[in-house]
């Protein structure tokens, strides 16, 4: 009988916390887990959110899957959160928003998108109050610029694949044309969807008089049987093989076999970002709208290793302002 007692006692003295379900949070990602720039935003997330909410993933891996399989995918993320009817949902990138902001606005629950690349308007997302988010905008004119800087280039190629964030870039950075010029820099975009196209447009940049390349993004590339080239098979091909310097405007793409660097943007930003806003919206119900924000600014990030590979020094006051890794 004393051991009831003293068994009953302890647990009167267990914080009521303790035993109190965590609220729950559906992250919609439009690509998948193994993808750097999700694992990125994700890692963001958790430094903000920390331990106080259950995070719970749908994965719509639409940089793997076909286009034909995005509505399907959809109807399964929303499923997912009928299921579990979160707290919060937190869509990341266009396509989680484009295919489910819609349903979503007619909820009560708040949500949160982050690394949209296209205008909210586009989605008809700029209307509601329960939906805000962060907005990412890939930094070329200044990454054009600090390349310039310290070595000199007249003429960049910039590769993307066809996906849907690098058809937005190529609308609202080059206004839906192959070539705009950047502080007298001629910078040429090609969107590419077959990795056959990828590497012969690498091959030839030297005669085509490029001084340089960017990778952009190489994520949803096929090869001439439809089969879905993967992006470090895609990006070490890149760096083995150009006959010119390659930089990048993400971080991901940045490392030994892989790009150089230049002025990038990084995940953990739009994610630290990203779970500010949900904490906000979480702690107020009445906040009514909040305009959609951007994420801190880019950053120079150098890879030692690509820079001695190709002969490259930075000096001066940029080196103050770079991060170097290996």
């Amino acid at each position: 009988m004393k051991r009831i007692i003293l068994l009953i006692t302890l647990l009167l003295t267990i914080p009521v916390s303790l035993f109190a379900q965590k609220e729950s949070i559906l992250v919609i990602e439009s690509y998948h887990a193994e993808y750097p720039w999700d694992a990125s935003y994700i890692e963001g997330l958790k430094d903000i959110l920390k331990d106080g909410y259950d995070l719970q993933y749908f994965e719509m891996d639409t940089k793997r899957l076909p286009a034909s399989e995005y509505d399907k995918r959809a109807q399964m993320a929303w499923e997912k959160y009928l299921e579990l009817k979160p707290s919060l949902v937190i869509l990341g990138d266009d396509n989680a928003l484009k295919y489910l902001g819609k349903k979503f606005s007619v909820t009560t629950t708040p949500v949160v998108y982050l690394g949209i690349n296209n205008n909210p308007r586009y989605y008809d997302m700029a209307r509601f109050d329960n939906i805000t988010g962060v907005l990412e905008r890939p930094l070329m004119k200044r990454s054009i610029k600090y390349i310039d800087d310290f070595f000199e280039v007249k003429k960049v190629l910039i590769l993307f694949d066809s996906g849907e964030t690098s058809k937005v870039v190529h609308t609202e950075v080059f206004s839906g044309k192959e070539r705009q010029i950047f502080g007298g820099i001629i910078a040429d975009i090609k969107l590419i969807d077959n990795f056959g196209t990828w590497q012969k447009s690498v091959l030839e940049a030297k005669n085509q008089d490029y001084d340089a390349i960017i990778v952009g993004l190489y994520h949803t590339l096929v090869d001439d049987a439809g089969n879905h080239v993967d992006a470090n098979k895609v990006l070490g091909w890149t760096s083995d093989n150009t006959p010119v310097p390659p930089f990048a405007f993400w971080d991901f793409t940045v490392g030994k076999g892989k790009a150089i660097g230049g002025y990038v943007l990084f995940g953990k930003a739009q994610g630290k970002k990203a779970g500010e806003l949900a904490l906000k919206m979480l702690a107020d119900k009445n906040h009514g709208r909040i305009p959609p924000q951007t994420a801190d600014n880019g950053q120079l990030y150098f890879s030692r290793s690509q820079l001695e590979k190709w002969g490259l020094t930075i000096t001066g006051d940029m080196v103050s302002k770079t991060t170097f890794i290996e």
